[in-house]
């Protein structure tokens, strides 16, 4: 087969020469232009070494085995959002009703007496997807600025007491450097947690409400520093001397804020944390991310001996995940050049901030 000119703007074969050799190319495949060939060095640098010159052209490049050849795909970059975006748009509308039926237990309400109940519990809902989508719009932002292509937010909704298991966005790119990885990495902590704190301080201030009936009246739920600290300025309590009296749902609004931004923060896999923490130790992060299944493990096991087991379960079972996202592996930039003493203060506090959300017992459901 006969070596090709590439389209427009695309890297020729030559330029490849030493990293990969081509002996074809295809225009006309419908997932991209194809790049038929053998890899010269491992495969796994191939990407590494080849990725700038397509993204300084516009493209990205996956490299993938088919029918015992090796292929090249580059896909055209697009940083923009074409038509509507009608799954983002689902997901968010069934985040908004599930948290606001969450909300209607938090203020105790029957949506089965009253179903326009749910329209009461619009502060709880407003409170938590807020948080969220500033969280996620922080990475959105911030991709954005990079040129890194990315997704909007897809909001996760689940019929629990919350309402929500969070919120992602999707990033179909390569990241060109550490300074990219940090920032996008840290920019959705940061944003959520000034959100956190700024819901949380409106939420003391409201009243508290009485809810005589329901699951949430089986619910013990603890506060971490962040929370404490907040209601401490503002001269407010989170708890109270009568168990029917709960915070404001907003309150736990900011709750659900602090608790998504310390899971984030965990640094394995593709979790916010891992982003910063890879920009920062670089290919270090894989002793990092040894220790964080065994934090989780062991901190599971002092709650068994001395807690009586209460959120042991909840600690073992994101043990699990960490050991699986673990496996996925995390996201690599191309330039590795390191990161300066500025990026390195601000990582450093994230992490901080972080702990500062963290609390051994979260949550706990009595019977």
């Amino acid at each position: 087969m006969a070596t090709q000119s590439s389209p427009p703007k695309l890297p020729d074969p030559e330029a490849l020469a030493d990293t990969f050799h081509v002996y074809e190319i295809d225009r006309t495949a419908e997932d991209g232009v194809r790049y038929y060939g053998e890899p010269l060095t491992e495969s796994e640098q191939v990407i590494h070494r080849i990725a700038p010159a397509f993204r300084q052209r516009g493209y990205r490049v996956a490299l993938k085995r088919e029918m015992g050849e090796w292929v090249l795909i580059a896909h055209e970059r697009s940083l923009g959002v074409d038509g509507i975006p009608w799954l983002n748009v689902g997901l968010a509308v069934l985040t908004l009703l599930s948290t606001l039926y969450a909300g209607t237990r938090w203020y105790g309400l029957s949506v089965l007496e009253d179903p326009t109940a749910m329209l009461a519990a619009w502060p709880f809902a407003a409170a938590a997807l807020g948080i969220l989508a500033i969280h996620e719009f922080g990475h959105y932002v911030m991709s954005r600025y990079h040129e890194v292509e990315a997704s909007l937010p897809y909001f996760l909704p689940f019929p629990n007491v919350l309402g929500t298991l969070g919120a992602v966005i999707s990033m179909n790119d390569h990241i060109p450097d550490r300074k990219a990885l940090f920032d996008i990495g840290v920019a959705g902590p940061l944003a959520g947690l000034v959100a956190t704190v700024v819901v949380t301080a409106i939420g003391v201030t409201l009243p508290p409400v009485e809810v005589t009936r329901g699951i949430v009246t089986n619910i013990e739920l603890g506060y971490p520093l962040l929370l404490q600290g907040i209601a401490a300025v503002m001269g407010e309590q989170l708890e109270y001397a009568n168990p029917q009296l709960l915070p404001n749902p907003v309150v736990i609004g900011g709750w659900v804020g602090a608790f998504v931004t310390f899971l984030n923060l965990l640094p394995v896999g593709q979790l916010d944390g891992s982003h910063v923490a890879r920009s920062l130790f670089g290919d270090r992060l894989s002793l990092v991310q040894l220790a964080v299944p065994v934090a989780l493990f062991g901190l599971a096991g002092y709650l068994v001996a001395f807690e009586g087991g209460r959120a042991a379960g909840l600690w073992a079972f994101w043990g699990i995940l960490a050991l699986v996202f673990g496996r996925l592996g995390s996201a690599t930039p191309l330039d590795e050049t390191p990161l300066g003493p500025g990026r390195w203060a601000v990582g450093l506090l994230t992490f901080v901030l972080g702990m500062l959300c963290f609390v051994p017992v979260p949550l706990v459901i009595t019977m």
